[in-house]
């Protein structure tokens, strides 16, 4: 059934590979962390660039457009060892501050040997998605036990977004299924149908379904969001 409004649905980092151009997530054991308590804001900018000198003779059309940057996303994330903050069931998150910095540090911060870069990561939190890779990661230490040991900490986190030769080549399709998606539900609205609109085939509504925890399917309140990831 869907997650009710009131559930804490937590801020996830998850770590991704570029396959040949495609941008995935990973799977399993220490690929992903989710935060114990959520940001209190979000900071995303975008820019666009143009040439330092306006044209010759220019009578107020402005400067030549020359680029686009790169996205940039920023946050601070708070980490708790007092045990005052209720934790979820079923949660792996660990007690310790040092021991939730070093998992949050091996999805965000380890240099991929493989990859030959720092690691891609996905962020994932209600309507966002936004895939990059990290430029900071500063920590600051606020509270501790007599023995020095942290209690809580907060950490500054900033990413450059992230886009595949693939992903690039496909911006100029915006309805291409190979594109991630996200859709606000409205009423009349099912999986199976969703799916046949996104990717032209109905057939992919379980794999969706997976990917959003949905545990019912087919039943889905108008005014949810849905995350349509690109097909692999």
């Amino acid at each position: 059934m869907p997650v009710p409004s009131a559930e804490l649905t937590p801020l996830r980092i998850t770590a991704c590979q570029d396959n040949d151009g495609v941008v995935t997530p990973q799977s399993g054991a220490g690929k992903s962390v989710a935060l114990l308590i959520n940001p209190s804001q979000l900071h995303h900018e975008r820019n666009t660039c143009f040439a330092k000198e306006k044209p010759m003779g220019d009578t107020g059309s402005g400067r030549p457009f020359s680029h686009m940057q790169p996205g940039k996303l920023s946050f601070s994330a708070i980490f708790d060892g007092t045990g005052v903050i209720p934790r979820p069931p079923g949660s792996t998150i660990p007690t310790e501050v040092e021991d939730q910095l070093r998992a949050l540090s091996r999805v965000i911060y380890e240099y991929k040997g493989a990859q030959h870069q720092p690691g891609i990561v996905q962020v994932l939190w209600g309507q966002l998605l936004f895939t990059g890779r990290l430029t900071t990661f500063t920590t600051d230490y606020t509270l501790f036990r007599p023995s020095g040991v942290p209690l809580r900490a907060t950490a500054a986190l900033a990413f450059d977004s992230y886009t595949s030769s693939k992903q690039a080549r496909l911006e100029a399709d915006a309805s291409s299924p190979d594109l991630s998606h996200l859709v606000r539900v409205v009423d009349g609205d099912t999986l199976p149908l969703l799916c046949e609109r996104i990717y032209g085939d109905s057939r992919y509504y379980m794999a969706v379904a997976r990917f959003n925890g949905l545990r019912q399917f087919r039943s889905l309140t108008p005014g949810m969001s849905l995350h349509f990831p690109p097909l692999e």
